[in-house]
């Protein structure tokens, strides 16, 4: 187990290694294990964590808050408006001012071609701790989760479990690439058989596919792409049905108005891409369903699948809690 990661940032967990991961892991259940008991676990006494959202958020925000306090902290629930960020104030100087007055700094910001970006400036001047708590490439805070939930129904040997991650038809909002862009990164590293499926206007960036392609070479792993929600739900151990904006189907740039009404005709074709019991039954009878939240019930999944006794979303919420408290408690408390 390692155990030096004070100071070190969080942007994707693709930069960290398995046994980096695997210690998040492994804090995660103990003290998963220490809350369910009633203990105290204050090992960030008086320590300041600065949560800066660019977008709103339910998971996220209480996850991190909850943690902080529970760790014997305190976070500052900030938003851009209530920041110099909103008159123009650099990343390097809102970096700079806030590494000396508390010890670690999170952000949302799933702008597409901004947030990434945005995140990585901060963290580059930054002499504390980043966090990305989602951006419009990655989300290290739900894909932890969600790989802590799938050891605790699978065990540790993951290979050779096929998961499902398929796009699903959603009305609420264009949804990041991020959680599925992280999770195809993340689950071949622990020998998982990937079935990402999409319509061919919704694909996720060129480059997060190769290097996700790569990690299953590496490790054991798979990654299929294809276009048929069917076929990935058949025989899948775990489905993940998860809307995703059509942003990487654009390789040059449209304005914006425009981008929007080319994605609002590309998704209202495929209105039958539903996780239904229909389609569920094609999945091994045991298949477990996975989702980020929050879930367009009636849209990506209906109620009678997403409410069923093979749904374990909310542990997968929970969890959001107690990895959140594994990677705070590392990166802000820990060894030097």
């Amino acid at each position: 187990m390692k155990t030096i990661f004070r100071g070190r940032h969080l942007i994707t967990f693709d930069t960290w290694t398995k046994q980096e991961i695997d210690t998040v892991i492994e804090v995660a259940l103990e003290l998963k294990r220490r809350f369910a008991m009633g203990e105290i676990t204050e090992f960030l006494k008086h320590k300041t964590l600065f949560m800066i959202f660019f977008e709103q958020s339910t998971r996220t925000r209480n996850s991190l808050e909850a943690a902080m306090t529970q760790l014997g902290g305190h976070a500052h629930d900030l938003t851009a408006d209530k920041m110099q960020i909103a008159h123009g104030e650099s990343p390097k100087d809102t970096a700079k001012v806030l590494s000396r007055m508390g010890e670690g700094i999170a952000i949302r910001n799933c702008f597409y071609n901004i947030g990434n970006k945005y995140i990585n400036e901060i963290a580059k001047h930054s002499d504390i701790p980043v966090i990305s708590m989602q951006d419009d490439v990655y989300h290290p805070l739900q894909v932890i989760a969600d790989l802590m939930t799938i050891r605790e129904y699978y065990g540790q040997d993951l290979r050779g479990l096929k998961v499902a991650v398929s796009w699903a038809y959603a009305t609420t909002h264009a949804k990041p690439l991020s959680v599925p862009q992280s999770q195809i990164l993340l689950f071949p590293r622990y020998g998982m058989d990937v079935v990402l499926a999409h319509p061919e206007e919704f694909p996720l960036q060129k480059e997060i596919i190769e290097r996700a392609k790569k990690n299953a070479e590496v490790h054991g792993g798979k990654l299929t792409i294809i276009h048929d929600m069917d076929e990935a739900v058949e025989d899948a151990d775990i489905i993940i049905p998860k809307n995703w904006g059509g942003f990487a189907y654009f390789d040059e740039y449209v304005d914006d108005e425009e981008h929007m009404r080319i994605m609002k005709e590309n998704l209202e074709r495929h209105k039958d891409w539903i996780l239904d019991s229909k389609r569920f039954s094609l999945a091994k009878k045991d298949a477990k369903i996975m989702h980020a939240l929050p879930a367009d019930r009636g849209h990506e999944v209906t109620d009678e699948v997403i409410d069923s006794e093979n749904s374990i979303i909310y542990d997968e919420a929970e969890n959001r809690l107690h990895t959140a408290k594994a990677i705070l408690a590392l990166l802000m408390g820990g060894r030097v």
